[in-house]
């Protein structure tokens, strides 16, 4: 697969385009949101208007250790990368509230793949509850935003851009990463652990040598910060697809916290 240059934008919940909502994004509906005020990362995990699949899904994906981790706070600008049906696309939303906004960002490869691919999140955006939410369908060496981001977080999918575009993709990848962040921005990383020098198969286990995510992006100009250890299990052997039913769901995952230099 191979990223495009061209990119289309798609946002969900305006009628403008991306360069028309910049000046304007105090003022504008899209920015109101589902509440006035912010109700934490509890109150976000606890809220009634997530899908019961996102409440099972809890106790493995460990949503307030994570967004903790990654210090979400009310009012951030926010890109959900590659976010599938949205699980934290939904969450990012409570947590920034009305004064913050979420961007869920699905590829352009991806949709060209899979025309149906941002369908889910785009359901989500148009949601009342979810108004603070917008979609964009961009190449992922190119991404544009209306406004400086506060953190960029992408959540099982690195392997996919390495693997599947290489490592000049991922590079150019983290690149842009960097340049849609304000200065003192977060970077999150998540993604399935493979063994260090694994085989060349290993893209069909859809994993990753962490070290070889931390060289990429500390490449494209991020310092690491930190590693959390949350989503870590030392029962998996990294050998097999972490589609594989004895596996599934409970993955050894890797979480990579990166920050642009302030100056």
């Amino acid at each position: 697969m191979a990223l495009r240059s061209l990119f289309v934008t798609v946002i969900v919940g305006a009628a403008v385009s991306a360069a028309a909502i910049a000046p304007a994004c105090a003022q504008s509906p899209l920015y109101q949101g589902k509440r006035g005020a912010a109700i934490g990362i509890a109150g976000a995990i606890a809220d009634k208007d997530r899908p019961a699949d996102d409440f099972a899904r809890d106790k493995d994906r460990k949503p307030a250790a994570l967004l903790a981790f990654a210090g979400l706070k009310p009012g951030m600008n926010v890109a959900d990368i590659m976010p599938g049906k949205g699980y934290f696309t939904r969450l990012f939303s409570n947590v920034v509230a009305g004064r913050g906004h979420v961007w869920a960002v699905v590829p352009t490869w991806l949709v060209e793949k899979k025309p149906a691919a941002a369908d889910a999140v785009k359901a989500i955006a148009a949601t009342p509850a979810f108004a603070n939410v917008s979609v964009l369908v961009q190449p992922l060496d190119a991404l544009q935003f209306p406004r400086p981001l506060d953190l960029v977080w992408t959540a099982q999918n690195y392997h996919d851009v390495y693997y599947g575009a290489g490592a000049d993709a991922a590079l150019a990848f983290d690149r842009s990463v960097f340049a849609a962040l304000r200065p003192g921005g977060v970077f999150v990383v998540i993604d399935h652990v493979a063994n260090p020098g694994a085989d060349p198969d290993i893209a069909k286990l859809h994993r990753i040598d962490p070290a070889i995510v931390r060289r990429q992006v500390e490449a494209a100009g991020f310092h690491f910060e930190s590693q959390s250890t949350v989503l870590a299990n030392p029962d998996d052997t990294h050998t097999v697809p972490v589609f594989d039913p004895a596996i599934r769901g409970h993955t050894d995952q890797v979480v990579l916290k990166f920050r642009k230099p302030a100056r």
